[in-house]
């Protein structure tokens, strides 16, 4: 059997979460076996089995509606024991980032993390995953009876398959760490970097903060997060959470849009996941050129407000 841990957020499954199952069915295909998605406060059942679950563990416990790690690892553990599984699947988010070891000392299992695909093998288990903060690929072996896959995001996609799926109730024991949620703030007018689709980024180009209007409204129209190299975040101009690059956060989009930043090395290791890679910079030599899909060299303060607008026109005519 192949487990999956399913994320979810205010009671609605996450997308990630949707991806993870699909992979963990692709898994289960290969072994000839079935896969178990478990839910912790999640959503609806039937919403799993689209993506190849034929079996949800439903675990509903008010002291679960905020993330602790010690308590979730335990849950998925007690899961991945009671349906004797062979392989546990997880996402690459913070949060799965937290549990996975965790539930892989208690499963006595090997680990590989940033998984980018379904494994190369079966007997013997090998999988490839991304290294070197996506630098390099490696090809690795797992030898342990238990197997913990962390899937990278937008590795996989999100594949339909739909599976006749059957809920049970849930409740393992899952004691509470020594730490203790005591509020979360959150912005929930805005994308988040780490599920978002499309990401729009801006850097020292745009010359200063005042001249950030201009990321925001292309990112609205393309409901898109916001993001700034590491330059921007340091001067302060926004915040550090919104710092991508090898010391902010890793960026896995489906479109990357980078304006106004040159591309030193440790931002492009962190946005290398990234599908399409788009970059407007006035500058002709700026490293992201090479890296990038598409480049348009010019004027920001030209282009980037005619390519807003351009978009609004297409999704009015379009909607």
């Amino acid at each position: 059997m192949v487990v999956v841990y399913t994320e979810s957020e205010g009671g609605s499954f996450k997308k990630v979460a949707h991806e993870a199952v699909a992979y963990a069915k692709g898994i289960a295909d290969m072994l000839g076996t079935g896969v178990t998605a478990v839910s912790i406060n999640g959503g609806d059942a039937n919403e799993l089995g689209t993506y190849g679950a034929s079996k949800v563990l439903e675990v509903t416990n008010d002291a679960l509606q905020t993330f602790n790690a010690g308590a979730y690892a335990s849950v998925v553990s007690e899961a991945a024991k009671a349906e004797g599984a062979t392989v546990v699947v997880l996402t690459s988010s913070a949060n799965s980032k937290f549990i996975a070891p965790l539930i892989a000392v208690n499963l006595e299992a090997g680990y590989v993390p940033n998984v980018t695909g379904l494994p190369v093998s079966a007997a013997p288990f090998k999988v490839t995953h991304s290294v070197y903060t996506n630098k390099a690929f490696a090809l690795t072996e797992i030898n342990t009876k238990v197997k913990v896959l962390g899937l990278g995001k937008n590795a996989y996609g999100i594949v339909e398959n739909p599976t006749a799926v059957t809920a049970t109730a849930f409740a393992p024991n899952a004691p509470q760490s020594g730490v203790a949620v005591v509020s979360v703030d959150k912005a929930t007018d805005k994308v988040t970097i780490a599920d978002a689709e499309i990401v729009v980024s801006g850097g020292r180009g745009l010359k200063g903060p005042e001249n950030w209007g201009l990321i925001e409204d292309l990112a609205d129209v393309l409901g898109a997060a916001t993001a700034c190299s590491k330059p921007v975040s340091d001067m302060g101009w926004r915040p550090h959470g919104e710092h991508v690059g090898q010391t902010g956060k890793p960026v896995a989009s489906t479109l990357y849009i980078a304006i106004g930043i040159s591309g030193a090395i440790q931002h492009l290791a962190g946005i290398n996941s990234s599908k399409v890679k788009v970059v407007i910079n006035n500058d002709a030599e700026a490293p992201f050129f090479k890296a990038a899909d598409y480049g348009i060299v010019g004027d920001a303060f030209e282009i980037v407000p005619q390519l807003t607008e351009k978009l609004k026109e297409f999704k009015a005519q379009n909607a």
